[in-house]
């Protein structure tokens, strides 16, 4: 078995689908079974485990808001966005946690679920249909300084539903904000920094239960494909933050939302019948 090529295929899946409304989890659990034939519980395990490589790319994409935020972490900051920016990354952080580790406890047990991500895609089309309908008096316009308590713990609670299989991450917390009226390259920006300590976390709670299914993956795949797939997912994943990033600063709310409420809804379905 080529060890290298499944490294180089995990890594694309993780790569392109950590950012779009495809569940990564998912596409990587339908890889690795597939080429490896390897459980749900193990694979699924695998998926969050993956997550290493698009948290680099987010640092590395990102790394000027980081340095930011550590500054704004020890009082040095003199900027009040890094300030704004930390509220919203810890407050986002706890709440996924809540809803987060325990759906990740009941699911590892659980079929694919495709149905949260179709449902989504529903919502985001009428949603899209609206927006159009209203197009001269409707245009997202908040930014971070304009989010209150209660947007951020509904962006928290969406990120912690993306534990469930089949449902995305980028997606449920891009959507929301967007539905919350963040200007679209603001809430692509802010959902990808907030990938990174709600992905430190899974992989954490992914170590700590799930320790067996994991060095059984690795085993599967081997140590080396493992640190290619993550390389591969790094720098697949930069290109595609940088591009959805170019595309929403086109303003092109009505196209966007579409666009992603399509590719969801096809996840969806795909992740069910998969």
């Amino acid at each position: 078995m080529d060890y290298i090529l499944i490294g180089v295929i995990l890594g694309i899946a993780q790569g392109i689908s950590e950012w779009l409304p495809i569940s990564s989890k998912t596409q990587v659990l339908i890889v690795s079974s597939t080429l490896l034939g390897l459980s749900f519980s193990v694979t699924y395990s695998f998926g969050l485990f993956m997550e290493i490589g698009t948290i680099a790319a987010a640092i590395i994409y990102f790394r000027r808001e980081i340095s930011g935020l550590l500054k704004a972490l020890v009082r040095m900051s003199s900027r009040r966005e890094d300030y704004l920016l930390l509220k919203f990354l810890v407050i986002v952080t706890i709440i996924t946690g809540f809803v987060g580790v325990p759906l990740y406890l009941f699911v590892i047990s659980l079929p694919i679920l495709g149905l949260p991500m179709t449902v989504l895609g529903v919502v985001l089309l009428i949603d899209g249909i609206v927006i159009y309908l209203s197009r001269k008096n409707y245009f997202p316009r908040k930014g971070l300084h304009d989010l209150k308590l209660r947007d951020i713990i509904i962006v928290g609670i969406a990120q912690g539903l993306a534990a469930l299989p089949g449902v995305s991450r980028s997606g449920m917390t891009t959507s929301a904000l967007i539905l919350l009226g963040v200007k679209p390259e603001e809430a692509f920006k802010l959902s990808f920094i907030s990938l990174i300590p709600a992905a430190l976390g899974a992989i954490g709670v992914t170590v700590l239960f799930s320790k067996h299914e994991v060095s059984q993956a690795v085993h599967s795949v081997s140590l080396s494909g493992l640190l290619i797939s993550i390389v591969v997912a790094t720098f697949v994943s930069i290109f595609f933050i940088n591009a959805l990033l170019r595309f929403a600063r086109t303003n092109k709310v009505v196209v966007l939302v579409i666009i992603l409420g399509i590719i969801a809804i096809i996840s969806g379905i795909l992740s069910s019948i998969a």
